[in-house]
């Protein structure tokens, strides 16, 4: 057996709740070999009592169609119990309705089974990558500068986003996102440049070509309701229908 591939991995664990035993023990095996502690579920009940009572997981690949309970109950019950651990849901459904409803509900990302494992394994690298440096121990401002746009602080090392000196809670990709449209603040950005940054180039999502519109403007929803949480006259991300957003520059904004 090789060796895990980085020294990150060794210590990412990484619950899997698939109703279907081969897809389930597979999915086990490949992680293992890839380096992550793995523990396997079969319904959705089992996987909860585990994460209420070790709360350990560093990410979980949560199946959409299970019985008794959905995939989406046990993300919904997860919120509500506090437990804020990433969530990749896998499936074999398409429409693009599933995608927005996983991704409205507070899941990170939404892979189809059909994509393989290799796909599957950058999306978890992406997603837990993000946290290398050690969220817990958060940089002095001398050791990692912030950048800062008007009201807008981004610590990218910590993956922390403020605004007007309140710290904004979004995912990875939602801080991605953010930092993206500040670095070019007044500049139009495409919905696709959107999309690709946090989905990674040509990566296709939802019905017809323009499919990944619809999941753009989700994460732009979530965006705007976290930041209208902090701050309710929040209206900095400007949106051309058909081309996409832009974060207002800054001799645009208000005092």
């Amino acid at each position: 057996m090789s060796e895990p591939h980085n020294e990150t991995a060794k210590r990412r664990r990484v619950v899997v709740v698939d109703d279907d035993e081969l897809v389930r023990e597979t999915l086990e095996t490949y992680l293992s070999r890839h380096g992550f502690d793995v523990n396997g579920f079969g319904d959705g009940p089992s996987a909860l009592d585990h994460l209420t009572t070790e709360s350990s997981a560093d990410l979980i690949l949560l199946d959409w169609r299970m019985s008794p309970m959905s995939g989406i109950e046990v993300q919904q019950k997860l919120s509500a119990a506090g437990i804020d651990v990433p969530v990749i849901f896998l499936t074999g459904l398409t429409d693009q309705l599933y995608e927005e409803t996983a991704l409205l509900g507070g899941a990170v990302d939404f892979v189809e089974k059909s994509r393989g494992f290799t796909i599957l394994l950058k999306r978890i690298e992406l997603i837990l990558g993000g946290s290398k440096t050690g969220i817990d121990q958060a940089p002095t401002v001398e050791d990692e500068p912030y950048r800062k746009y008007g009201h807008l602080k981004i610590d990218s090392a910590a993956n922390q986003v403020h605004w007007r000196g309140e710290r904004v809670p979004l995912s990875l990709n939602e801080v991605a996102i953010v930092s993206h449209l500040a670095e070019r603040s007044g500049t139009d950005l495409r919905y696709r440049e959107l999309y690709d940054l946090v989905r990674g180039e040509n990566f296709v999502a939802g019905a017809g070509s323009d499919g990944y519109r619809a999941n753009v403007r989700t994460f732009i929803r979530r965006i705007r309701r976290k930041f209208g949480e902090v701050d309710e006259d929040f209206d900095e991300i400007e949106n051309f229908p058909g081309f996409g957003y832009r974060w207002r520059a800054i001799g645009e904004r208000r005092d």
